[in-house]
C-alpha cells in the first residue's frame, strides 16, 4: 500500500528483456539505501518488488502483463520515474490509499500554466471516470492528485509548484501517456453496489 506522496525521482539505468518480462535497474541514491530485497516500491505508480540493490540503486522485475498494461514497457535508460516506498503502520498518510495497481493508461490533453499553478488535464476511460468525483483523488504516475474538475472523460488537476518540480509531472506534455489508478474506495463501492444496479440497467434497455 502507498499514499501517492513521491519520496524521490529515480532514473532508469538499464533495462533487460528476460523471459516473461523485463528487468530494470533504477538509480536512486537517496532511496536505495533504505530498501531491502523483497520490498515493494511504487515506480511511476506501478507496484514492483526489489530483487537486488546496493547503496545507490536497485533492480526490479516487471512481468509482461505489467509492461503491457502500464507505461513501464515504454520506459528505457535515462527516463526518470517517481518512487515511493510502501507505507508502514504509523507512517503519515499524506495522500490517499494507493495500491500501485494501475487501472489504465491515460493521455495528457492539457498543460496550462496559470501563474505558479499548472492546470493538468488527463483523459480517462469510462471505468475510471465512473468512480471519480470532483475534489476526490486519482493517482497519476504515482502522484496523489485532487480532481479540481471533472468534465466528461477529462479529469483536471491544479498542480502546486512543489509537486510540479519534485515529481516527473513537470516533464509531461500534451500527448504524454500516464499511469492512472482510480480511487480505491470508489472502486469498492461500485463493486458492492453493482448487484443492485445491474437489474435496473437491464430493465431499462
Amino acid at each position: 500500500m502507498f499514499t501517492g506522496i513521491v519520496e524521490a525521482v529515480g532514473r532508469i539505468a538499464a533495462t533487460q528483456r528476460v523471459e516473461g518480462g523485463a528487468r530494470m535497474g533504477i538509480e536512486a541514491p537517496g532511496l536505495a539505501g533504505g530498501l531491502r530485497a523483497g520490498d515493494s516500491v511504487a515506480m511511476a505508480g506501478v507496484c514492483v518488488t526489489v530483487s537486488a540493490l546496493d547503496d545507490a540503486s536497485f533492480t526490479v522485475d516487471a512481468v509482461s502483463t505489467t509492461l503491457a498494461r502500464t507505461t513501464l514497457g515504454e520506459r528505457g535508460p535515462g527516463d526518470r520515474v517517481n518512487l515511493e516506498r510502501a507505507v508502514r503502520a504509523g507512517d503519515p498518510l499524506g495522500g490517499h490509499l494507493v495500491q500501485g495497481h494501475v487501472d489504465e493508461v491515460g493521455e495528457v490533453v492539457a498543460v496550462q500554466h496559470a501563474g505558479a499553478t499548472v492546470m493538468l488535464g488527463v483523459r480517462i476511460g469510462p471505468e475510471v471516470a465512473s468512480v471519480t468525483v470532483e475534489r476526490g483523488s486519482l493517482a497519476v504516475d504515482g502522484v496523489s492528485l485532487t480532481v479540481a474538475e471533472m468534465a466528461a472523460d477529462v479529469a483536471e488537476f491544479a498542480i502546486i509548484p512543489y509537486t510540479w518540480s519534485h515529481t516527473t509531472l513537470c516533464e509531461l506534455a500534451v500527448g504524454s501517456r500516464v499511469n492512472v489508478e482510480a480511487d480505491l474506495i470508489g472502486k469498492y463501492v461500485r463493486r458492492l453496489l453493482s448487484p443492485y444496479r445491474e437489474p435496473r440497467e437491464r430493465a431499462s434497455t
